[in-house]
């Protein structure tokens, strides 16, 4: 087929083109926008009512006093503060082992023994007390341990049954150690 069009007038004609392709955008994009903008504002404005009334009553309850306090709430009261104490005395009763009783039983091991476990008691008889169960080659190393435990201050008392000497080698031993105050 025959070209009849100018190349200047085809240049115009696509220019041309263009231009309305663009004016076209341009209304279609605002056309949306129109519609978005209408379609929020409703709930622009519910939101805006609501915050009103929201803010209005956050007022009125702020002019508001309260109400004094009756004898059931003094009575709930009271019943929370001595569940608290309660709670509080159950609290500093307890018995926490601190990283100090650790490290004081693991700086006086000689490297010949071996610790097998480590138990924490609190009976309210007996009181606080620390078991340790482990093996010890032989008499000597067994003794010397218990009195480099004596001779720590975290200890008020280290117990050695004499029943842990039946063997002479590869012992078997059990230790009770009852910390000093400043180690509770």
């Amino acid at each position: 087929m025959i070209n009849l069009i100018p190349k200047e007038e085809k240049k115009k004609m696509i220019k041309a083109f263009y231009y309305r392709l663009g004016i076209l955008f341009v209304v279609m994009l605002n056309l949306c926008l129109l519609v978005a903008f209408f379609s929020i504002l409703p709930s622009y404005f519910i939101s805006s009512v609501k915050n009103s009334l929201i803010n209005t009553r956050l007022e009125n309850q702020k002019l508001k006093l309260l109400p004094p306090l009756g004898e059931e709430s003094l009575a709930l009261i009271k019943d929370i503060d001595n569940k608290l104490s309660l709670v509080e005395k159950f609290e500093k009763n307890k018995f926490l082992v601190s990283s100090e009783v650790i490290n004081a039983i693991l700086l006086q091991k000689i490297p010949d023994i071996k610790i097998t476990q480590i138990l924490y008691k609190n009976d309210e008889i007996n009181g606080r007390k620390i078991s340790i169960t482990g093996i010890a080659p032989s008499r000597e190393v067994l003794l010397l341990f218990r009195q480099l435990l004596e001779d720590s201050p975290a200890f008020t008392s280290v117990d050695l049954p004499i029943s842990n000497f039946v063997k002479g080698s590869d012992i078997n031993f059990h230790l009770s150690l009852i910390p000093s105050e400043h180690n509770k």
